[in-house]
């Protein structure tokens, strides 16, 4: 790589640098004092800005991480009192989890956003008893509800008796639901169930429960398979990855 500017005439012992115009069949040499410090600056202004969006996005995903967490807190709050007071619903959920929601002044104006988005997606309605605004969960509330306590139960499992046989889930999702097909592998992850190919994943314990409620939440019923199979060529990286004995 060689860096040439012809208009300029190089002279390392003049002081007025830039130099003069005089030759323009004249190179600058690689090694330019004035153009290596204007590199370094800008290097070091790039860098900066790369560690700069580095701290957003961390700061972005804490925001996204707290937001959910405290939609899943009003869901389960309401699903378990079937159905509840707007204003009862923070100090409910303080109680469960306070140190992941931190002031409990802020929380009310919190649960209030988290209460109109989960509204907005169809989870939460809005109904009136006795004069008092209360929340409750639709019937797809209930089956996200119901998939997240079966998520957390699946990881959970991990850690108990394997009964010698694997899980599989298939699926064969089209193309023009490419967004249900992306949703389902992450679901799959957060799920613990490993990969093998892109449509198959694994998982070492009893699961069913847990792709049924999946199939329903997205709608896939006939796209995805599962299966019970009793041993899988070269298992070995699998049985690590569970820890399975």
């Amino acid at each position: 790589m060689c860096l040439c500017f012809p208009h300029l005439k190089y002279n390392i012992f003049n002081s007025n640098f830039p130099a003069q115009i005089s030759n323009p069949d004249a190179p600058l040499p690689l090694f330019c004092p004035y153009y290596t410090i204007r590199i370094t600056n800008i290097l070091t202004t790039s860098l900066w800005c790369i560690i700069k969006d580095m701290g957003k996005v961390e700061s972005e995903a804490r925001m996204r991480r707290r937001r959910r967490d405290i939609q899943g807190a009003v869901l389960s709050t309401v699903g378990t009192a079937g159905v509840l007071a707007i204003a009862m619903i923070a100090p409910n959920i303080f109680q469960m989890l306070p140190r992941l929601l931190g002031d409990k002044y802020k929380l009310g104006d919190k649960v209030k956003t988290a209460s109109g988005q989960l509204a907005k997606r169809g989870l939460l309605r809005f109904v009136r008893r006795n004069g008092v605004r209360c929340a409750e969960l639709t019937e797809k509330g209930r089956q996200t509800l119901a998939l997240n306590k079966m998520k957390i139960a699946n990881q959970s499992d991990i850690t108990r008796h394997w009964d010698k046989r694997y899980r599989l889930v298939m699926f064969d999702v089209p193309q023009y639901r490419r967004a249900t097909r992306d949703r389902l592998r992450g679901i799959m992850r957060e799920c613990g169930f490993l990969r093998l190919q892109d449509s198959v994943w694994i998982f070492p314990h009893d699961c069913e429960e847990l792709v049924v409620l999946i199939k329903a939440d997205l709608r896939i019923g006939k796209d995805v398979l599962y299966a019970v199979v009793e041993s899988v060529e070269n298992d070995a990286w699998i049985k690590r990855h569970f820890k399975l004995k």
